[in-house]
């Protein structure tokens, strides 16, 4: 089962040049992970500092093994400094039923 994940995070308007830089690194190599299916990042029209990643994973297990990798050694720890608040991940999957 295919699996859609929304990563939300703010930005310190300060930081929101270094928070491109870092998010370009980082999201180069989750669109290399295994079973990423596609990234998307949107920004909000009226707030450049809120952004939502879209990711969907191929399986749940990718996905899975892709957070146990963020959580880990692949861990972004320059993200930190530049974020306004705690950022928010939801995931989705297709209920085929509907």
């Amino acid at each position: 089962m295919s699996l859609t994940a929304l990563l939300e995070v703010k930005f310190k308007p300060e930081a929101l040049d270094e928070a491109k830089a870092v998010f370009k690194r980082v999201l180069n190599e989750t669109r290399a992970f295994d079973g990423c299916e596609s990234v998307e990042v949107l920004v909000d029209a009226a707030d450049p500092t809120r952004w939502v990643i879209l990711e969907r994973w191929a399986s749940v297990e990718q996905d899975a093994k892709y957070r146990e990798f963020r959580a880990g050694e692949g861990a972004i720890t320059d993200l930190g400094p530049l974020l306004a608040g705690a950022p928010g991940l939801t995931s989705y999957h297709t209920d085929d039923s509907i």
